[in-house]
Parts: structure tokens; C-alpha cells; sequence
């Protein structure tokens, strides 16, 4: 088998397909989690703590000289970073949450009783008749 044929059975699987839509679908969601993070959250978050904005809190390690810019260690988009990651792991948490329940709500639904058999039907018609001819 050549490596173009190997290669192509292994692109056409199934998994490799369902792999490739679940990566697109999670960066997608990686953007509207970002955005709610971000546009949604944080503003707010940022007025409750007293305006302070993260991502501009840093260090300053060599000052800027000439053309050469200033070596900063930003540790204030580390912290937002955690921040950013937290809330993001809490979202994907009740989300997955949610699934369970639902799952689980699923899963518990009573299933619809067996119809009797037709030998019960039998027995159940012979049973109706021998009280109708008792109570004659």
C-alpha cells in the first residue's frame, strides 16, 4: 500500500472527520467564551475591583533605548490570562452540567410498559368471561 492510499484511508475515517468538526466547533465556542469573557464579564468585573485593568500591570527589566523598546514582564496578562481561564473552565462546567441533567432526565424517563402477549390477551379475555358468567 502506497503512502498516498494509506494516507488517504486515514483522512477519510470517520474519527478523523468528527475530530476535524469538533475542532472547528471548539474554536468556535473558544470565541464567543473569549467574548463573553472578555466584553461581558470583565467590564463589570473591572468597575466591582476599582477599575484596574490587568493586562497593563508589568515590570519594567531594561528601560527603552534609542530604537530599542523597554523588556517588560507582564505579569498583569498572566493574571488576566488565569482569570480569563477560570472563567472559562466554570462556563464549560455548567455547561456540561446542563448536558448531564438533561441526559440523566433522559435516562430516567419511564419507559412505556411491554403490551401483554397475546397468550395474556388470551388469558385476560377467558378471565372477563368466566366472572361475566359468574355474576349471571
Amino acid at each position: 500500500m502506497s503512502i498516498l492510499q494509506e494516507f488517504k484511508t486515514f483522512a477519510v475515517k470517520g474519527n478523523m472527520i468528527d475530530m476535524a468538526v469538533g475542532i472547528i466547533i471548539g474554536a468556535a465556542f473558544g470565541k464567543i467564551v473569549s467574548s463573553l469573557v472578555g466584553d461581558v464579564i470583565m467590564p463589570p468585573l473591572g468597575i466591582i475591583i476599582g477599575g484596574v485593568d490587568f493586562s497593563d500591570l508589568a515590570v519594567t527589566l531594561k528601560a527603552a533605548e534609542g530604537e530599542a523598546p523597554a523588556v517588560l514582564l507582564a505579569y498583569g496578562k498572566f493574571i488576566q490570562t488565569i482569570i480569563d481561564f477560570v472563567i472559562i473552565a466554570f462556563a464549560i462546567f455548567m455547561g456540561i452540567k446542563v448536558i448531564n441533567k438533561l441526559k440523566r432526565e433522559e435516562e430516567a424517563a419511564p419507559a412505556a410498559p411491554p403490551a401483554p402477549t397475546k397468550d395474556q390477551e388470551l388469558l385476560s379475555e377467558i378471565r372477563d368471561l368466566l366472572r361475566a358468567q359468574q355474576n349471571k
